[in-house]
């Protein structure tokens, strides 16, 4: 039997089991100890101070990055540290842009709260740092540099759990700042619009572009004609926006307080989300019955997607051609919608409410504008949604439940569950029994719902052979598994991959989340949901029937292949093939290719480039050779890479340039 073992906070003893740092022990003794840095999914980071406390013979440390030890003893609030937290929130106050009223975080600002906390009512130092220029550009995000507190938070997720690295610290000491690389906008680096970053900074600096405006003025418009589809996710958090428990009113709640609003119609995604699952379960039965290209991934999160064209476009094959269902939504509602409601397509403004930021950059895409006329005009996030409730002065606990609209507010389990990682799977499952004749139960609990782990995989036996599925959530851990895909070293038949943590319940559209447990709960009430309804799977929807019937005659048909489904192309990291460093003109002469992308930057590619261009210029070879830098060979594993003619050499050597350089300038000369 294990003893006990205590660690004495404040002189109270304190149980310690697996916590591994102070600052999760004086939680559990209801002790909350302020801190900007600390994000229990991230690695420990200890850069604010905030959460200083003073430890019995080891004097002021910080407590998120110090381990207990038993015996321990820690006082967590002297007039020492007290004082100390609050001159490091007045230098934060200090250069920080104080507009509260005016930020879209103002009401949720953790900037605010310890500011109130600690009882900071005047600022005792002057500001230090000239204002920056908001970052518009992007379609989902707007970043404002005065705001940021140097947490880091956004700098770690985005590198951590998204392995993007689009943005990071620049300069050093005081002239640290966080930047996307070279001074760029968000929308001109690899950015995926999955709004983690916003998700995660306890301040204004990072935050979601707000539409609600554009929405505000169609409803006023009296020649609009405004409906709205709303995506599974959203019904399991709205309501926090309003300090209501979660429950399955929340729903009715949520399309009475539109209609209030005034949008003319309220439609459920999880209709178009059945849809997908019908396209989505034949495109991946025709792949494996006629040996198509397998594995299949999914491609209802519009950032994976991006992510996938700018770092896996040999995949993009794999990739199913299916619109995400806010799109199919789109494409089908400005078909079919304008004659069921009497009024032309031009008068028609469909409002897309999600939990994702990255919508916003979907909804934009020029393959989803046929003539230049977008499918969804506006993309709203549940914030967005709650903060328009908020300015209609409508009381939301006290609202009487109402149902969606007909036909396209009608929807199964199988749509419903969309929202959750591993809910596609699940229902490309029910769907794929149903065809397969396959002895499993309308609610077949292929991967139960997870949260602690990014990764989870299960197969089934069919007719048609074992099928293996995979479910990622991460874009870091979908990056590796994309790279065991394409070495071969892994197989799978569909693989599911969202970009923010437990899928859709988790995007950064939705209420701030302040824990794993939070994104649980909403988990298990998309579950609930889906037990509590009358049908499970796609095939039984009794309008989709009716759709295939009158309209798309049958799934993949031409003119489902017209309306849901879509293409994908490589995105190219720089817009600049290549960087020449010498008079191009000459074609005759040999042409040199360093590449500098960050894989082979990393091995050395930065000194190959300069030996080359030195060998050159010092030999006067510059009429034998045209040297250029390109930023990506497609060999990241096997950098540096140099071209030198027809020659291409991996893991090249400044021995290997020196060589073939001379081999060719003899040539040359002879």
């Amino acid at each position: 039997m294990k003893s006990e073992k205590y660690v004495y906070i404040n002189d109270r003893p304190v149980l310690w089991e697996d916590e591994t740092n102070i600052l999760a022990l004086a939680k559990k003794a209801h002790i909350t100890i302020p801190t900007f840095c600390y994000h229990s999914e991230l690695s420990v980071y200890g850069a604010c101070r905030m959460c200083l406390v003073e430890v019995e013979g080891r004097g002021l440390v910080t407590s998120c990055s110090t381990a207990p030890f038993e015996g321990m003893r820690v006082k967590t609030h002297t007039n020492q540290i007290l004082k100390l937290r609050k001159i490091i929130i007045e230098l934060l106050l200090a250069n920080h842009e104080r507009e509260c009223t005016q930020c879209d975080r103002s009401a949720d600002c953790k900037l605010r709260e310890i500011s109130y906390q600690l009882g900071v009512n005047e600022l005792r130092f002057r500001k230090t740092r000239e204002r920056k220029e908001l970052d518009t550009d992007s379609p989902s995000l707007v970043r404002d540099p005065n705001k940021c507190v140097l947490c880091g938070d956004c700098v770690r997720f985005c590198d951590e759990v998204q392995g993007i690295g689009a943005i990071d610290f620049v300069n050093r000491g005081e002239d640290v700042f966080v930047s996307p690389a070279y001074g760029k906008s968000l929308a001109n680096v690899d950015c995926v619009n999955c709004g983690q970053c916003a998700a995660v900074c306890p301040t204004g600096a990072i935050t979601i572009k707000n539409e609600t405006h554009k929405v505000w003025a169609d409803i006023a418009n009296p020649d609009k004609v405004v409906v709205a589809q709303i995506a599974p996710a959203v019904r399991v958090a709205l309501a926090e926006m309003f300090n209501l428990p979660p429950n399955q009113q929340n729903t009715g709640k949520m399309v009475a307080a539109m209609r209030l609003i005034g949008f003319d119609k309220v439609f459920d995604t999880a209709f178009s989300a059945d849809l997908t699952v019908i396209e989505e379960a034949n495109e991946f039965l025709n792949r494996k019955l006629k040996g198509g290209k397998l594995p299949i991934f999914t491609s209802c999160c519009p950032a994976w997607v991006k992510f996938a064209e700018q770092s896996h476009p040999k995949l993009l094959d794999h990739l199913s051609t299916c619109r995400s269902p806010q799109q199919m939504f789109g494409s089908l509602a400005k078909v079919q919608l304008p004659e069921m409601l009497g009024v032309p397509k031009e008068k028609l403004s469909l409002v897309s409410i999600m939990p994702c930021t990255a919508k916003k950059f979907e909804a934009g895409r020029p393959e989803f504008a046929p003539g230049g006329v977008r499918d969804v005009d506006h993309v709203l996030t549940t914030q967005e949604l709650g903060r328009m409730i908020k300015e209609a002065g409508i009381n939301f606990a006290d609202l009487e439940p109402d149902s969606f609209d007909l036909p396209m507010g009608f929807a199964t389990g199988a749509g419903v569950i969309f929202g959750n990682s591993g809910g596609v799977s699940e229902a490309v499952v029910r769907y794929a029994a149903g065809k397969l004749n396959l002895d499993v139960p309308e609610t077949v609990d292929l991967m139960p719902t997870y949260l602690d782990k990014g990764f989870k995989s299960a197969e089934i036996d069919t007719p048609v052979g074992k099928l293996r599925f995979a479910v990622v959530h991460g874009l870091k851990r979908a990056h590796e598994l994309a790279l065991k895909i394409e070495k071969g070293e892994e197989y799978y038949d569909v693989i599911e991959v969202m970009a923010c943590p437990g899928g859709c319940i988790g995007g950064a559209g939705q209420p701030i989340a302040s824990s794993v447990q939070h994104r649980a709960t909403r988990a298990e009430t998309i579950n609930n949901t889906d037990k509590m309804m009358s049908i499970h799977r796609s095939q039984d929807n009794p309008y989709m029937k009716e759709l295939y019937e009158t309209f798309l005659k049958e799934p993949n048909s031409d003119k489902a292949h017209e309306l849901l489904h879509t293409h994908y192309h490589s995105r190219k990291r720089i817009e600049d093939e290549e960087i020449q460093f010498f008079d191009a003109s000459d074609e005759s002469r040999c042409k040199v290719k360093v590449c500098v992308g960050t894989s082979c930057f990393l091995r050395g590619a930065q000194e190959i480039l300069g030996h080359t261009l030195k060998t050159v210029a010092d030999n006067g070879w510059n009429r034998y050779f045209e040297v250029a830098a390109t930023f990506c060979t497609e060999n990241c594993d096997k950098g540096p890479t140099i071209t030198i003619g027809d020659q291409v050499v991996h893991k090249a050597t400044i021995a290997d340039v020196d060589r073939i350089l001379g081999e060719e300038a003899k040539k040359r000369e002879a």
